[in-house]
């Protein structure tokens, strides 16, 4: 396998930070990898998986091997009247596999459209958007133990998927090198109408029964009028998590702030919008020297052309200064900073 020594990775990551690696390799099948970790000094570097590089902060070099996940590949696996599995390697496009999905009449993932990033790393963040996870459609995800230097395959359930996190983003960052995952997705065309403005978005275009391609053009419409193109501006997609409360805090915050966004949580609490509780500090549209706040939606922070990742990561540490000091919550990062 060919190495590339002293990379540059700015054309690797969306917030477009200029960055070098100490060693770069390309992994476009999963038997690279053993190869990889035969060689005893390459087995011990510091390591970094990257994939589409669009949840990726660099606030410097890194002194180590970046592995690459260049995997392709999509197929059926199983199906039958109702439900079809599809093997999708790690290193596809995630957009173009949503695509290629809805193309082929398989449902359940049309909410997530136009996220960027890969396949395989779309089970580490539990990626979601518009009122769908990622998560409950993974059936199994195949990876590499860099460390042991097997082969596994992990069910659901082994997955540990919880809001924009899963086992392979908190105890085993850059353990596991994710090959392949399996999706169940529907035959049946039901649509998830469970988020709020994509709903309303869709009543005002008056389509009264939205199809899975009328649901994956509204969020692609949606997406595209509050969100940055990272071609354009780099960024990373929303830099912050929505923090979760008690009902406890949130009705006594409510009490202070009766317009506070807020909606049920999966295990109880109340989930608050961190855009709106950034906008209310007065960031939104804010520009600090090289970097900002995007102008139509304050959970994006954006490089405007040369900033480093330690300003943006400065940025970003303002601001939650400034939610903390307003609202007593500290917003949590979901955007990964190496």
């Amino acid at each position: 396998m060919h190495l590339e020594h002293n990379p540059d990775l700015k054309p690797y990551n969306t917030f477009g930070v200029a960055a070098r690696a100490r060693l770069l390799a390309r992994v476009q099948c999963a038997e690279d990898l053993p190869r990889l970790l035969d060689d005893l000094t390459l087995a011990a570097a510091p390591r970094l998986i990257l994939g589409g590089g669009s949840n990726l902060l660099l606030t410097g070099d890194f002194d180590g091997l970046v592995l690459k996940n260049e995997i392709r590949g999509m197929r059926v696996v199983s199906e039958d009247q109702d439900q079809v599995r599809v093997r999708c390697g790690g290193g596809e496009d995630w957009h173009g596999f949503v695509q290629w999905c809805l193309g082929q009449g398989y449902y359940g993932l049309e909410n997530l459209v136009l996220i960027p990033g890969t396949v395989g790393a779309s089970p580490i963040q539990n990626i979601g958007a518009y009122g769908a996870e990622v998560g409950p459609r993974v059936a199994c995800v195949e990876a590499m133990d860099l460390d042991e230097g097997r082969h596994r395959h992990f069910a659901n359930a082994d997955c540990r998927f919880g809001y924009r996190t899963s086992r392979f983003k908190e105890g085993d960052r850059d353990g596991f090198f994710i090959t392949a995952v399996t999706f169940r997705l529907e035959k049946q065309p039901r649509v998830n109408l469970a988020y709020t403005e994509l709903r309303d978005a869709l009543h005002q275009a008056e389509v009264a029964a939205p199809s899975p391609a009328d649901v994956a053009e509204t969020v692609s419409r949606i997406r595209r009028r509050k969100l940055p193109d990272p071609e354009t501006i780099g960024n990373a997609g929303s830099f912050f998590k929505n923090p979760v409360v008690s009902r406890d805090r949130w009705a006594a915050l409510k009490d202070r702030h009766p317009e506070l966004p807020a909606y049920p949580d999966a295990a109880g609490g109340m989930k608050l919008a961190a855009g709106w509780l950034i906008e209310q500090c007065g960031w939104k549209g804010r520009r600090v020297g090289r970097c900002g706040i995007w102008e139509r939606q304050a959970l994006v922070l954006v490089n405007h052309g040369g900033a480093s990742g330690r300003e943006i990561l400065d940025l970003a540490h303002q601001v939650r200064e400034s939610v903390a000091g307003v609202f007593g919550i500290w917003l949590d990062t979901e955007v990964r900073v190496v």
